[in-house]
């Protein structure tokens, strides 16, 4: 029973220590979760997708993948220039916010389906998510032997915290951005995380 509860352990630090950082998708999920727009919608994807792709890491899929590193330079690119585009939108909403208008039922499905899928190309598109779930985490959970999906399992736990409290906790700062002021520096960090990561997945790709 200590030996599960440890692997358990381990997973879920592991798998929050390579969740919790600076990056596209984390970005992105504090973004909406301020907004209060898709954030059920948005956190599920996130989760659910860290969840097959360490399923996946931790059956060894990692291991296939790497005979084919054209794919993942083909991802890197393809990642990388959407990243710029959507960095670019940022930096152009720093310029022209849209100032918190109201917006239509029909502009607001709109916005829910912009915001899925633009989730789903933050998860899917990015090497890094590869790289640290399947290829990382599918890892070192080999080395915890007949406990790998105990240790698989803490690693989506972690990922399901995490992604629920980033985009349901991001809402406390709705008080600190009343101001357009304070959008445009949310917004101009979003844009330059998402400028330099874009830049950077082009260059290793």
């Amino acid at each position: 029973m200590t030996s599960t509860l440890t692997a358990g352990a381990a997973g879920f630090g592991t798998g929050l220590s390579l969740i919790v950082a600076i990056g596209a998708q984390n970005a992105f999920v504090l973004r909406q979760g301020v907004r209060r727009q898709a954030v059920l919608a948005v956190v599920a994807i996130c989760a659910l997708s860290d969840a097959l792709l360490i399923a996946l890491g931790v059956g060894g899929v990692g291991a296939v993948v790497v005979t084919w590193p054209g794919a993942l330079r083909a991802v890197g690119w393809i990642g990388g220039a959407f990243l710029l585009a959507y960095g670019a939108l940022a930096a152009r909403r720093v310029f022209r916010p849209d100032g918190g208008a109201l917006r239509t039922e029909g502009e607001a499905a709109g916005s829910v389906r912009r915001a899925v899928l633009t989730c789903l190309a933050m998860t899917w598109l990015n090497p890094h998510v590869y790289l640290d779930t399947v290829f990382l985490l599918g890892s070192v959970a080999a080395d915890h032997g007949p406990l790998r999906w105990t240790f698989g399992l803490g690693a989506v736990l972690a990922s399901l915290c995490w992604f629920t409290a980033l985009g349901f906790g991001a809402r406390l700062l709705g008080r600190f951005l009343a101001k357009p002021a304070a959008w445009r520096v949310l917004d101009g960090l979003v844009a330059a995380t998402m400028l330099v990561l874009g830049a950077l997945l082009i260059a290793a790709s």
